[in-house]
């Protein structure tokens, strides 16, 4: 079929469109968190192809009510949020408008990027020597944090990684206390190697990192430039680390500084939560993620740098079809991006300030709430304390496992596994801008029904 047959009808294909994205996002309160009978395709490619009323039958009938509501309330898994109203019309106005972002003649397209990233740095009080990228995720945000910090530690042994690579040059350290798995995973691809990393210990009971030991790892390199990647808020027990003082020793002993704040990065809107993160304006590098908190739509994460020089010589793209600089797609992996600035753009206007602190705030009560329920239960041990947005817990007498599995076919919640300490438990992460005290009171019936089980 040619596509070119259907632009006469593509305001009422558009329509239709919405009306089964509103219905489906009007269930999300009712659905089964997981997917209870996933669609399974079968069939080859159509020759003639069914045409984009059909296709979207199809999608009405069988594939929509198979979809998790992991976009809903009670979606508790890794740190995940919805996607706002506001949102939700940028992502779709991204579609629809298609711009291509390699090159300065999409001006009012870079302009929206260029603001939003302006926005951001202003909402997580980062300075304006802060330059800022849009990537797919925290996990390209960290190795684009990475990169740029191979590049420095290089330059000041006197070589350029990304025009000669690493071959012969000495070992560039990675030092980190209780690094997210995406770290490790960018060390593996900017050819570090997994090894590079050199754990440092964490204070006692936590995974903050502590400091001595940091001195130490830093002083037995011997003014060696190596990365000392810092978290703000940490996998488990949403830990941060002293960045003013780890800015410190970096400072003393010739250290590039990469803060990975995925999530807690948004603690800088709360003034009650943002003395944890001081320091953070002497980073080297910021990595987070606006489909968490900002509840935008997969995918948008972010990298703020101020040393854009260096970035760019890692991600230059040379072309005689390429501008020579001063473009975005020379701050990241990918030349083809996606105009991801645009749905941040919009929600940061909709919103603004009060809009984004008021939905952390909620979700770190929330989570405090079920916290202190899981503290009164018989059925469930806390793990961790409570310090944001993430409860670690454990039944007292089932497994875990057995436990994940009865909430997924129950389907009002959806958690994944955690451990803490040698213990295996469950996870909860509050991250959605629609959850409320209602669903909480749903998610601790799930827990105590599925805790109900036999002692052994």
């Amino acid at each position: 079929m040619d596509p070119r047959q259907e632009l006469p009808a593509l305001e009422g294909l558009l329509s239709e469109a919405t009306r089964l994205g509103a219905a489906f996002r009007a269930s999300l309160s009712d659905r089964p968190v997981m997917a209870r009978a996933p669609f399974k395709p079968e069939g080859g490619l159509p020759d003639q192809g069914l045409g984009t009323a059909a296709v979207l039958g199809l999608l009405e009938a069988r594939i929509l009510p198979a979809l998790s509501g992991s976009a809903g309330p009670r979606y508790l898994g890794f740190v995940t949020g919805g996607s706002t109203p506001a949102a939700t019309v940028g992502d779709l106005l991204v579609a629809m408008t298609d711009q291509n972002l390699s090159d300065r003649s999409q001006a009012t397209a870079t302009a929206i990027e260029h603001h939003a990233l302006a926005l951001l740095r202003d909402l997580f009080g980062l300075p304006g020597a802060f330059e800022g990228a849009f990537v797919t995720g925290g996990t390209q945000a960290n190795l684009v944090g990475l990169a740029v910090g191979r590049q420095w530690a290089a330059q000041r042994l006197g070589f350029d990684a990304a025009e000669d690579g690493l071959a012969g040059q000495p070992p560039i350290r990675l030092l980190a206390a209780a690094p997210h798995a995406s770290l490790l995973k960018a060390a593996a691809v900017l050819g570090l190697g997994r090894r590079a990393w050199l754990p440092v210990a964490c204070e006692p009971g936590t995974e903050r990192m502590d400091l001595t030991s940091l001195a130490s790892a830093l002083a037995g390199l011997k003014g060696a430039p190596a990365v000392v990647a810092a978290s703000a808020g940490t996998v488990t027990t949403t830990a941060f680390d002293d960045l003013a003082r780890t800015a410190d020793l970096c400072e003393r002993h010739g250290a590039f500084l990469h803060v990975d704040g995925a999530f807690g990065l948004f603690a800088a809107t709360v003034p009650a939560l943002a003395g944890r993160l001081e320091g953070l304006q002497r980073a080297d590098s910021v990595a987070t993620d606006a489909h968490k908190w900002l509840n935008v739509p997969y995918d948008a994460g972010l990298l703020f740098t101020r040393h854009l020089a260096l970035q760019e010589q890692v991600f230059k793209a040379s072309a005689a079809y390429l501008s020579a600089g001063g473009d975005l797609f020379h701050r990241t992996p990918e030349n083809s991006r996606r105009w991801r600035a645009l749905p941040v753009w919009a929600t940061l206007q909709a919103y603004g300030r009060s809009g984004v602190a008021e939905v952390v705030s909620r979700c770190c009560d929330l989570a405090s709430a079920l916290g202190d329920w899981i503290e009164a239960s018989d059925a469930y041990d806390l793990l961790a304390p409570v310090d944001l947005n993430i409860v670690c817990f454990a039944p007292k007498h089932a497994d875990p496992a057995v436990v994940l599995d009865r909430l997924a076919a129950d389907g009002r919640c959806f958690l994944t596994p955690g451990a803490w300490q040698g213990r295996k438990g469950l996870r909860a992460a509050f991250s959605n801008f629609m959850t409320t005290g209602e669903d909480l009171a749903l998610v601790q019936a799930a827990l105590a029904d599925a805790a109900q089980m036999e002692r052994p």
